[in-house]
């Protein structure tokens, strides 16, 4: 193996833009900004920030593309998107992956959902 869990991460959290839960908090319910989920399903059914979307990390690329089976048009907004998972590590890889795919106002939440909640980030069911 060339590339293990922890270069890929570390590779990634060099281009990628992270954001604290505290800055996260204040961009919720902005017009500009869409929240991205991609945890799995069974995940997002425990909480998830209120109005984020669904984006599975294994669906990503499909749902982020206009040409993509299952694009969601959130994607093509222009507007800024922050990504989040449950502890930061998928969602970093996402960032990541959003980017090379031309995406330019991509933003980590780092410590993911539990650090959202942990810093009183309202979630909903």
């Amino acid at each position: 193996m060339k590339k293990g869990f922890k270069t890929l991460l570390a590779e990634a959290n060099a281009m990628i833009d992270v954001i604290s839960p505290g800055e996260a908090r204040t961009l919720l319910g902005d017009a500009d900004t869409v929240f991205v989920d991609v945890r799995e399903a069974q995940e997002r059914a425990r909480g998830h920030i209120p109005g984020s979307i669904h984006a599975p990390r294994g669906f990503l690329e499909f749902i982020a593309d206009p040409e993509g089976p299952m694009h969601d048009p959130a994607f093509g907004s222009g507007k800024r998107l922050v990504v989040y998972c449950a502890s930061g590590g998928r969602s970093t890889l996402a960032a990541r992956t959003l980017k090379e795919m031309g995406f330019e106002r991509v933003s980590n939440l780092a410590g993911g959902i539990q650090a959202w909640a942990q810093a009183g980030g309202e979630l909903e069911s």
